[in-house]
């Protein structure tokens, strides 16, 4: 298996540095804007951590695709190598002032997320995996081993809930496995960062507007301690540049729980419209 501990280790750089330019707009009267197109809040620090993440990325590796959410270059997606980014995962969160926002930066390699940083500026915390060689957390308490929960029974499950946008058709899966715990968290990572330091189980995006750098990151740091994520009919989105658009949402969960929760969520799905 190749080594990807240079990239893993400029992307904890990168990730880290761009943390800074964020909590630095954090701490100002910064102004918000509506994205065209409905696509939610936007602020300078969404555009300054894209412009410097998208910039130390090309400088390190140049023969890399860099697709990223404010400099949108889908084409790039189709290289062999390309780099998903997510300035700012939870602009919201970071409008609302309650820390729970954070940096993607994932490696996508054969249209397969392989390499992945997730990292909270507000409490210093950083998840890092590599898919098939491990993960870990580092924050204040330390650096520890990612590992997902091995919890199969439904019932048994923490569901963890978007912060922003509650779902009624996650409410429905729920109730029908009988799941009763739950935590509520802003953006994707911090979701899955939470399934992969398994203090959560289970999370489902029930929203087709999600992206392809929403969920390479998480997605690589979830695989890496053992977790899974795919669409809601339980296919895995390919990294790949044919499309970049989340249509069909997305079901995170530990491995154990996975074959008894997928046909469940995929069931609602159907009924919901989400899935053809």
């Amino acid at each position: 298996m190749p080594s990807f501990d240079t990239e893993l280790d400029t992307a904890r750089r990168i990730a880290r540095q761009a943390g800074d330019i964020l909590l630095r707009i954090y701490a100002t009267d910064f102004s918000v804007q509506d994205k065209a197109g409905g696509m939610g809040p936007v602020t300078a620090a969404d555009e300054q951590a894209n412009a410097f993440i998208v910039g130390e990325l090309r400088k390190a590796f140049p023969g890399d695709g860099v697709v990223a959410e404010e400099s949108d270059n889908g084409s790039e997606g189709r290289r062999e190598r390309c780099w998903y980014v997510d300035p700012l995962d939870g602009t919201q969160e970071f409008v609302n002032r309650n820390g729970e926002f954070a940096i993607h930066i994932g490696l996508a390699v054969g249209g397969q997320a392989t390499v992945g940083v997730v990292f909270r500026p507000v409490g210093n915390k950083l998840f890092s995996g590599l898919v098939g060689q491990g993960g870990f957390v580092e924050d204040e308490g330390g650096r520890r081993a990612l590992r997902v929960s091995d919890v199969a029974e439904p019932a048994s499950l923490r569901l963890v809930v978007s912060r922003s946008h509650r779902s009624k058709l996650t409410d429905a899966v729920a109730k029908q496995l009988g799941i009763t715990r739950e935590k509520e968290s802003g953006s994707v990572g911090l979701k899955c960062g939470l399934l992969a330091e398994a203090t959560a189980d289970i999370y489902i995006h029930t929203s087709g507007k999600s992206y392809r750098w929403d969920n390479c990151a998480p997605e690589a740091v979830l695989r890496s301690a053992g977790g899974i994520l795919t669409d809601l009919g339980g296919t895995p989105y390919s990294y790949d540049g044919s499309e970049l658009q989340n249509h069909r949402g997305l079901l995170a969960c530990n491995a154990a729980a996975f074959p008894h929760v997928q046909p469940v969520v995929a069931r609602f799905a159907r009924e919901a419209g989400i899935l053809g």
